[in-house]
């Protein structure tokens, strides 16, 4: 969108935020964040009191809007300007990395089964025994003695 040929009545109903993406993507460059405050105002007719009043409302609204990026020494771009190039080799690499953790962890927790007696079948006559002596005693019995 060119914003020259924004009409003002499509200029009031759009936001800080919205005007700072339109200069940048005409811009083409990043800008300082100083600078691009100055830019919104001017388009949209700011007067010297609303800059001073909103500076740190803007930078809170480019810091929370994902359009946006913070770069080094105050400046400002549109984050679709600094995408990562990932390279399929060090895709493979890294998957290659997960298998080797991922076999040494398995290695471990089969040396750990290797202490667990699988054979060994826990008798429910056991866990019975383990209560012969308790003795349970309900209110009507309790009164009898």
């Amino acid at each position: 969108m060119k914003l020259k040929s924004v009409t003002e009545e499509q200029l009031e109903t759009m936001s800080y935020d919205d005007v700072a993406y339109a200069i940048l993507k005409e811009k083409g460059k990043k800008m300082k964040l100083i600078d691009l405050f100055n830019g919104v105002c001017d388009v949209m007719n700011l007067d010297q009191r609303v800059k001073d009043d909103y500076i740190a409302d803007f930078f809170t609204l480019l810091s929370t809007e994902k359009r946006f990026i913070g770069l080094d020494k105050g400046y400002w771009d549109l984050r679709e300007n600094h995408t990562s190039k990932i390279e399929l080799s060090d895709l493979e690499d890294e998957d290659e990395e997960d298998t080797e953790i991922n076999n040494v962890e398995d290695e471990t927790e089969a040396e750990e089964d290797m202490y667990i007696d699988e054979t060994r079948d826990i008798d429910d006559d056991e866990a019975e025994d383990e209560y012969k002596d308790l003795v349970v005693i309900d209110e009507e019995s309790e009164a009898d003695l």
